[in-house]
């Protein structure tokens, strides 16, 4: 059997998992990786998209937003502003979403004329909003 790490996610409103699990996927925002046991230690912030884990269970994913990933070897460890499992988001609450990661990126636009980081940030946000809903079928715009 393989070797095995224990995943814990959480978000602000509750605890989604706390298992023991051969690996998980990680959206950061540098790229996306995979975390197995014996992991060289690494903290990453994440992009939205999909959080996945492989166990003795089968696999379960996760839609989060962002926020960070701790992997230390032993556990991973992500604290996702927001984490809804696949299973339970629905068009309406990605609507919901989308419709925030635009709201971002035109405050963006108005508030920082002629200053493109935060504008390329908020922009790249909703980029990587919409990638992740057309991926899972929930995007229709």
């Amino acid at each position: 059997m393989a070797e095995t790490v224990h995943f814990d996610l959480v978000s602000p409103e509750r605890r989604l998992v706390s298992a023991d699990v051969t690996e998980v996927s990680i959206p950061g925002a540098e790229g996306d990786l995979t975390a197995m046991a014996s992991h060289s230690p690494l903290i990453t912030t994440l992009r939205p998209g999909l959080v996945k884990s492989v166990g003795a269970d089968g696999e379960a994913e996760y839609v989060v937003t962002g926020g960070f990933a701790e992997i230390d070897g032993e556990t991973v460890s992500v604290l996702a502003e927001r984490a809804i499992p696949r299973d339970e988001i629905t068009q309406e609450q990605f609507k919901e979403l989308v419709d925030e990661a635009k709201a971002k990126l035109s405050k963006a636009q108005e508030t920082f004329v002629n200053e493109p980081g935060p504008v390329d940030d908020a922009a790249k946000l909703l980029s990587d909003m919409v990638a992740m809903g057309t991926h899972i079928g929930l995007y229709t715009d």
